[in-house]
């Protein structure tokens, strides 16, 4: 039986070719190529930029097979590879030259007045308001009332995300085998009137948050996953913890985290 692998890509010129190179070279090494999810399959390789590759776990539903990025986008920091790398990565990974990283996500369980709604996130979670208008929300955590926020919102990332919305945001950038839950304020209002945290939150990754909006203007809540805006009306609270799933991330042997920060950011 054939050793199976997957492909996803966008539909970006760049992208296209690259998938069609990648499944050329892994055939010629006897490789199944499928480019839709098999639970046979033994790696995922996601083509184009960051927001590719977090589609792609979220399409397949943050699978247990190992998964790698080909950079076809911009700045591609999830990415492990450029497409004139394919060929030393093929070659690397059948001789077995990588590590697996293990990331977990962040869960949330969404309570409006009549269900609950489960969703998990790569990068992070993002709670606003859908019109320009700031928004109220009552911060616990491990049921102890922390705060409530005034400002535009709050975004609640993983150590793996530190380095995307909550960098542009201001916060801290986290070294991923740190496992922590961060928070950060988002034009927060700290005035006599409104008292709310200036700087991001620090908290362990066992820690659960807890989320009530104030409803003053609208009854509606947006809350993003990884880029994606969902909308729920009534939301009554919001909770957020470590999921325990364990997304795995294939790492190549010269791989490591401050190189890797420096050469994006720097």
């Amino acid at each position: 039986m054939k050793r199976k692998i997957i492909i996803t890509y966008n539909q970006y010129d760049r992208s296209v070719r690259t998938a069609e190179a990648v499944r050329q070279k892994l055939e010629k090494f006897d490789f199944e190529v499928l480019e839709t999810y098999n639970q046979d399959a033994e790696l995922i390789i996601a083509i184009g930029g960051d927001g590719s590759f977090l589609k792609t776990i979220h399409d397949f539903s943050f699978p247990e097979i190992p998964i790698i990025g080909i950079n076809t986008g911009h700045l591609g920091f999830f990415q492990e590879i450029m497409p004139h790398q394919i060929d030393n990565f093929i070659d690397a990974y059948i001789d077995g030259k990588y590590t697996v990283q293990e990331i977990s996500p962040i869960e949330a369980s969404i309570c409006t007045r009549t269900s609950c709604i489960e969703l998990q996130s790569i990068n992070e979670f993002v709670i606003k308001g859908d019109k320009s208008r700031t928004i109220h929300l009552n911060i616990s955590v491990n049921s102890k009332f922390i705060e409530c926020f005034s400002g535009d919102g709050i975004i609640i990332s993983t150590s793996t995300g530190s380095t995307a919305y909550n960098y542009s945001a201001g916060g801290s950038i986290v070294d991923p085998v740190l496992r922590l839950i961060q928070v950060t304020p988002l034009s927060p209002i700290n005035t006599n009137a409104y008292r709310s945290f200036t700087s991001s939150m620090i908290l362990p990754s066992n820690a659960i948050i807890k989320v009530s909006p104030e409803y003053r203007f609208e009854d509606s809540i947006l809350v993003v996953t990884d880029g994606t805006e969902h909308k729920y009306n009534q939301i009554v609270d919001i909770y957020l913890q470590t999921s325990t799933i364990k997304i795995k991330l294939l790492r190549l042997g010269d791989y490591e985290f401050w190189s890797k920060v420096t050469e994006k950011f720097l």
